[in-house]
This record gives structure tokens, C-alpha cells and sequence, in this order.
């Protein structure tokens, strides 16, 4: 316990997203709401995401609750996080249904040019402004429907994005321990029929942070596995004896972990330090380029592919796999650039005198598996013992929607039909 208080400390002072200013741990309940009668006999879904839980720390760290739980339910081989593999584009993924490019969240931090404003996951006025974000979160479509939500820290979850907030919500921190966020749960679940919510979803970020800061391979972030897997086990238990019934819940992450060649990074092509005829957008595994005269975007994509660097790849946007969905006609918001580079992993773009982290997450799953991120699901609308092939995270949304028989009011890009299986028939 004790290694696993120091992950926690580490984490609060490394925090991912972090605000500003005195912390404000209240909770935020919307007034007035109400579950409808039809809801109040629906089924539940509890929704956990653990930050950059890789798809095969389950095993390789030997997280005895959810390899318990997953056992008995679905496992996924793995769940492939959308292009970008990062936190704020995926976890908005899972929420949406949507890929980063259809619902606007193209990175952590990006520039959007209608707006000539700049967004950054660090700051509260971007993170809690729901106009940045695109598309219809499950709590804002159950609220619609007459079924009250709540939501511990998932990104966007404290924004009207959508036009709807969860009834119950906190602002965004890292004050509160994991088992003090399953305590939480349990008392959402405790509320009377007409006032309890029946999606819940909450966010764990200390495996990333340690992924982060020490690496993908080490006793520190074995050690940050344990202490989630500890309080998702706790919880399921807590809900057991409350018994309700028809509870259910699917655990995910948003992209994996690998440790990079932090000590000797790529060097962002000097051409591109010109700040008057570029803008560049550095996330260390992706490297985006604004080409300000639009006139100059072949000749500088040429000049780019004439480097012939071995540690990394030169696009026009336009030209990117299709799989991705990042190439310029799926950029909705016109927010992703022309150019990027995408460094071959373990390599990563450094500016000269700065320093990063050991792990880090970014690159297409498909080339890197190290970023594949993990699904697990089990309940009463669960099948039990079923392994399932690799899925891209986006078909949650419906899963979802499925089980608390919600209904889609606009196009997604998750298709029903990919995870239907994992289902009871009806």
C-alpha cells in the first residue's frame, strides 16, 4: 500500500490535465431532474476508464479482479484507440461514438482557425467550454431520454457539450484517491429510483501518469495497476451487495504505453521554425504543420520528403491512410493542417534544450501495438466467457446505447453491429 500511495502522490503533481488555482472537490448537481418511470427499471451501466491501461498489462501485471471479471464476461484481444492514441481525442471517442476528426478533438492541444482561438486540455475555461466539442456524450443523450447520468472526471463531462450536462458531475482533479471515487459510485447508487443515475462513468489516470514518468516495463506502474485493479474490485463488490439488479459494467482504456528514445530525439526540420509561414503543433509522436500560404503546401511537403529521414514519415494530410479517418475530407473542424510527420516508434520530435517523459502514446496502433488499449465488459447483458477479436473504440457508443435501450438521435461512426455479440439475446 505504501508503493501504492507514493504512485498516487506522484500522479497529483504530475497531473495530466491539471487547472489552476485552489482545487474545487464539490460536487455539481443539476436541479430538478428526474428519472422517467420507463427509465427506472432499465438496466445500469457503469463505465471505467483507466488511462493508458495497454492491452496486455491485465495479464502482464496479473490484475487479478478484472482478469476475474473478464473471465467471466467479455474480453476484447485488444480495443484500438482512434488516430491520434491520445487522451483527450479518445476518451471523447469513447463518449461519442465519433473518430477525432468528425467531433473536433484532433489532439490535446490544437489551434482552430474559424475561431482564432487556441485549445489546450490544461485549461479549464477550454476544458469545460462544451462549443470545443462535437457530437452527443452519453450523458447527454441518456438526459434527453429522461434517464439521469453522473460522471467522475471523464473528459468533457463538466462542459454542456452536447447541449446536456450529467445530472451529478465534479470538476476536473486529482484530490480524490481511487477508492474514494468508488465511494462516490455507491453513493450515486444509493439515491432513490427517481434520482439515481443509470450511466455512470468515471476516469482513473494513475496508470498513465506512471507510464508517463517511468515507463511502460517498471514496478511503478505494475504498481499503479494493482491499485486500480484493488478499487475496481472493491467497487464491484460494494455494488454487489447493494443488490440491484441489472448492473453492468465495461471497463476501457484510451490507447497503450511505450517507452521511447527520449534521449536522442528527432529534430523538427529547421524550415519549419519560421513562424511567419508556419504554424507547428508538436505532441512528440505526431508533428502537425499549419502551411499559412496555401499556395506553398506542395512545394513544402516536397522539400519535407527530399530530407529523407529514416525516423519518420512525410503526408499531406490528404494523402493519410484512409483507416485513420485523420485525412483532410474527414477534418470536420479544419483543425489538423496540411503537413505532419509521424516519427517511426520509439522515435519522437524534441525541440534542442527540452526534456519529456520516458512513455508516451500518440502513434497508429496499427504500426505500434504497444498502443492498443483494453476493453472488458461483464453483467447481466453480458455473455459470459467470450473473447472477442480487436475492435476500434467508437463502436462502445452504441454498445452502450444498447444496453439502456437509448436511442441514437444522429450519425456516428460505431456501428452496432461490431460488438452486438457480446450480448445476451434479449
Amino acid at each position: 500500500m505504501k508503493q501504492g500511495l507514493r504512485i498516487l502522490l506522484l500522479i497529483f503533481s504530475l497531473t495530466v490535465f491539471g487547472q489552476k488555482g485552489a482545487t474545487d472537490t464539490a460536487q455539481v448537481i443539476v436541479a430538478n431532474r428526474y428519472n422517467s418511470t420507463a427509465t427506472q427499471v432499465k438496466p445500469y451501466v457503469i463505465m471505467i476508464s483507466v488511462d493508458g491501461f495497454r492491452y496486455d498489462y491485465i495479464n502482464k501485471y496479473n490484475a487479478a479482479n478484472l482478469l476475474q471479471f473478464s473471465n467471466q464476461g467479455i474480453r476484447a484481444k485488444a480495443m484500438m484507440p482512434s488516430y491520434p492514441s491520445i487522451t483527450f481525442p479518445n476518451h471523447w471517442s469513447l463518449i461519442t461514438g465519433l473518430y477525432p476528426s468528425h467531433h473536433g478533438l484532433i489532439d490535446n492541444y490544437f489551434y482552430d482557425y474559424k475561431r482564432k482561438e487556441q485549445y489546450a486540455m490544461s485549461n479549464r475555461e477550454n476544458a469545460e467550454d462544451g462549443s470545443w466539442y462535437g457530437g452527443t456524450p452519453l450523458w447527454g443523450l441518456a438526459e434527453k431520454q429522461g434517464m439521469l447520468s453522473a460522471s467522475l472526471m471523464w473528459v468533457g463531462s463538466a462542459s454542456e457539450a452536447g447541449g446536456t450536462r450529467p445530472t451529478y458531475y465534479y470538476h476536473y482533479h486529482e484530490k480524490f484517491t481511487p477508492s474514494q471515487k468508488v465511494d462516490k459510485v455507491i453513493d450515486w447508487l444509493k439515491l432513490p429510483l427517481d434520482k439515481r443515475p443509470h450511466f455512470i462513468s468515471l476516469y482513473f489516470p494513475e496508470v498513465d501518469g506512471s507510464g508517463h514518468h517511468y515507463g511502460p516495463d517498471t514496478k511503478e506502474t505494475k504498481a499503479a495497476v494493482e491499485l486500480v485493479d484493488k478499487a475496481i474490485g472493491d467497487m464491484v463488490q460494494k455494488v454487489n451487495n447493494l443488490g440491484l439488479e441489472n448492473v453492468n459494467f465495461i471497463f476501457v482504456s484510451d490507447h497503450g504505453m511505450i517507452k521511447v528514445d527520449h534521449e536522442n530525439p528527432l529534430e523538427i526540420p529547421k524550415l519549419l521554425l519560421d513562424k511567419e509561414r508556419f504554424d507547428i503543433y508538436n505532441s512528440q509522436t505526431l508533428l502537425r504543420v499549419y502551411v499559412k500560404n496555401p499556395e506553398e503546401v506542395k512545394n513544402i511537403y516536397q522539400t519535407l520528403k527530399n530530407i529523407k529521414n529514416k525516423d519518420y514519415e512525410v503526408y499531406l494530410d490528404k494523402k493519410l491512410p484512409k483507416y485513420l479517418n485523420f485525412r483532410t475530407k474527414d477534418d470536420t473542424y479544419n483543425r489538423i493542417g496540411q503537413i505532419l510527420l509521424i516519427p517511426h516508434a520509439p522515435k519522437i520530435f524534441l525541440p534542442k534544450g527540452k526534456t519529456t517523459s520516458i512513455g508516451k502514446h500518440g502513434y497508429d496502433p496499427r504500426v505500434v501495438p504497444e498502443m492498443k488499449a483494453s476493453f472488458f465488459a461483464w453483467g447481466p447483458q453480458f455473455k459470459n466467457k467470450l473473447i472477442i477479436d480487436e475492435f476500434t473504440n467508437v463502436n462502445v457508443y452504441p454498445l452502450v446505447a444498447e444496453i439502456l435501450g437509448l436511442k441514437i438521435d444522429r450519425p456516428i461512426d460505431g456501428k452496432l453491429k461490431v460488438l452486438k455479440e457480446t450480448l445476451k439475446k434479449k
